[in-house]
């Protein structure tokens, strides 16, 4: 039986990377029952798109997104940096699917400010080449690191995240993430707002922050590329779902060793010059 849950945040799944656990996401997708369904950004990857890899997995889950929408659920499609193509179609609803850039919700007699996350980012704003550089290299490092781990599991060891032992260590890294926490609470707070929700970072977040300008919450979805985790509403207080320590997890790996082989190691993708054509077939997508 589905779970009914009111609201539902997810964020950064990333889909047209190899890092993407498209999978897992529609394996939670049809597991729930949900009246609202916030994308906060970063859902299709235009930075990483290229013509050799988008798989049917991904595709799969845009179409069931797309079904819930008709099925009843208003879904909110918030951009981030990387699906900021999409921001040419900004304030459009097609049926129960809105595109926006950030989304100013009342909930339950509270007040919400929900936005990605990228607009605190310098090196999104001020150096976005760079930004995308490091963005390849990210999605580099998750296929190398996803293709170590099919090795340990073969070895008996557990897995192992490169990318969160790297920020674990790196100060400048667990720096940019206090910032860009202070300051989404400080001024959602400042700005009478109840939660502050983000999403961008990839580091799940459910606490009460106290600032200058009152109480906050601050909430963010995490990601859908290491943590597979989300944002649940249900019975007046907010969780982090973590698909990794649910009874989701078991089912689903018992069927993924039963029909997947050692994932490959591509080095050589060619990126997409004209990232328009998906941009089309995703807004035809929405039409149909």
């Amino acid at each position: 039986m589905k779970r009914v849950l009111p609201l539902v945040i997810i964020s950064d799944v990333h889909l047209g990377t190899y890092g993407c656990h498209a999978d897992e996401l529609l394996a939670y997708l049809n597991d729930i029952e949900v009246e609202t369904l916030i994308i906060n950004g970063d859902f299709i990857d235009f930075w990483q798109f290229n013509k050799r890899y988008f798989p049917e997995s991904h595709l799969k889950v845009i179409q069931k997104i797309i079904k819930m929408s008709t099925g009843g659920t208003k879904v909110y499609y918030i951009t981030g940096n990387h699906d900021d193509r999409l921001r040419t179609f900004s304030e459009i609803s097609l049926g129960n699917i809105h595109l926006r850039d950030k989304l100013l919700l009342q909930f339950n007699n509270e007040k919400y400010w929900i936005f990605h996350g990228d607009v605190f980012d310098t090196s999104v704003k001020i150096l976005p080449l760079i930004a995308k550089m490091g963005g390849k290299g990210y999605d580099l490092l998750i296929r190398i690191n996803r293709w170590i781990n099919h090795i340990r599991e073969k070895m008996g060891k557990p897995k192992m995240s490169f990318s969160k032992k790297i920020k674990s260590r790196v100060k400048q890294a667990a720096k940019f993430i206090s910032d860009f926490e202070n300051l989404a609470v400080n001024l959602g707070a400042k700005q009478g707002y109840d939660y502050v929700v983000c999403g961008h970072i990839h580091e799940a977040a459910n606490r009460q922050e106290e600032t200058p300008h009152g109480t906050i919450r601050y909430l963010n979805s995490g990601d859908w590329v290491e943590s597979l985790t989300s944002l649940e509403y249900e019975n007046g207080t907010w969780s982090i779902f973590n698909f990794m320590e649910s009874t989701l997890y078991d089912g689903f790996e018992v069927k993924r060793k039963a029909n997947k082989d050692m994932p490959t190691l591509d080095l050589n993708d060619t990126m997409l010059k004209d990232q328009n054509a998906l941009v089309n077939e995703f807004m035809n997508l929405l039409n149909n």
